[in-house]
């Protein structure tokens, strides 16, 4: 039973990390509301993509901590943090790729609507950021607890923990630099970063299931 979890879990995880590899692939940079209307397909095809990525992403999540479990459960504390953050995913890829391109199909292009538009836009915009956040701090914390239990229990290949690590050294680097991790750049090499890694745990898990008689 525990083999072909960790298969199905280790395959959701890569899964799960391919769609979000896509989404920021097709995801586009801001624009006026002409351009976004022009492009409505597109982005919301990419946020369903990293919508639908996040329950095989919780899936793959879920038995990885439990191969990392220790008696002090922080493991799964790491879980319940991830969980978070793809939560506060879930809300913002809504929001910014479902929600605004259909709110605006509803709206003429006169002064007063754009007006309105902008407002709402504003006001969509100070909800993302701070999930961005959320997302951003959730992935450094459960990463960064795993990766240092992926070091200190050895039931991994210790490279992957720092690995891990070594994502979060840069992470707080870039955040003492003039790199917005906010901004889609920023954000692009952020999610890039931690998918690699994703991938990666997906894979050992796929090779732990092969060594389980």
């Amino acid at each position: 039973m525990h083999k072909e979890f960790n298969k199905t879990a280790g395959f959701s995880l890569i899964l799960g990390s391919v769609l979000l590899t896509i989404t920021m692939i097709l995801h586009p940079s801001g624009g006026d509301i002409d351009h976004i209307l022009r492009i409505k397909n597109v982005i919301i095809l990419s946020h369903s993509l990293a919508i639908f990525s996040l329950p095989f992403l919780t899936f793959g999540f879920y038995r990885f901590h439990l191969t990392l479990n220790t008696k002090s459960r922080i493991s799964l504390l790491a879980f319940i943090i991830i969980c978070f953050g793809l939560l506060a995913a879930m809300i913002a890829a809504t929001i910014n790729g479902l929600t605004l391109p259909l709110f605006l199909s509803n709206f003429t292009s006169n002064e007063t609507n754009i007006k309105l538009i902008n407002t709402i836009r504003n006001y969509g915009s100070s909800i993302n950021i701070p999930m961005d956040y959320i997302l951003i701090s959730s992935m450094a914390l459960s990463t960064g607890i795993w990766s240092i239990l992926i070091v200190l229990t050895s039931k991994y290949q210790k490279w992957i923990g720092y690995y891990g690590i070594l994502l979060i050294v840069l992470l707080v680097i870039s955040i003492f630099s003039s790199l917005s991790l906010v901004h889609l750049s920023g954000f692009r090499l952020l999610i890039f970063g931690f998918v690699s890694w994703v991938i990666i745990t997906g894979i050992s898990l796929i090779i732990k299931a092969k060594e389980i008689d």
